[in-house]
């Protein structure tokens, strides 16, 4: 028999999470030819306005069009040679 761990409570002070608001001011990045890279504190939206569950507090969002695990980067851009003015 496996034992189950409880998760941490949602007001663990040791454990940051995605999305959480702890004062990190979040960055974009644009890659060249590639995603945008979103570090620290933030939430992602649809066009709804509903919550996009994340688990990490670095993601690469999509910009060619063709990722099929959108908002998200699959790395398609580079096989369609996708390429950006900057």
């Amino acid at each position: 028999m496996s034992e189950v761990e409880s998760p941490e409570p949602e007001d663990a002070p040791d454990r940051e999470r995605p999305g959480d608001d702890r004062g990190e001011r979040p960055s974009i990045v644009p890659y060249p030819d590639g995603p945008l890279i979103v570090r620290g504190a933030f939430h992602i939206r649809t066009a709804d306005g509903g919550p996009i569950p994340q688990h990490r507090r670095t993601v690469a969002l999509c910009r060619c069009g063709l990722s099929n695990i959108k908002p998200w980067c699959d790395g398609t851009h580079k096989a369609a040679g996708f390429r950006t003015d900057a």
